[in-house]
């Protein structure tokens, strides 16, 4: 069975879309997460790399 090695969250205001992937760039995991869900979310993940967008607005 494959693993997730990398998580890419989409980050928003209140709804944040997350993508995972395994060793070999396939989805494994297309979820949408309210804010309140997304703490719950990455502390039952196992360990791996949680890539995020960098833009100038992102601060925003």
């Amino acid at each position: 069975m494959s693993e997730i090695i990398t998580v890419g969250p989409d980050l928003a205001k209140n709804v944040f879309q997350v993508h995972g992937a395994d060793s070999k760039g396939s989805a494994l995991l297309r979820k949408q997460l309210g804010r309140a869900q997304a703490l719950e979310f990455f502390a039952k993940l196992s360990p791996c790399p949680v890539a995020m967008e960098a833009c100038g607005g992102a601060h925003f």
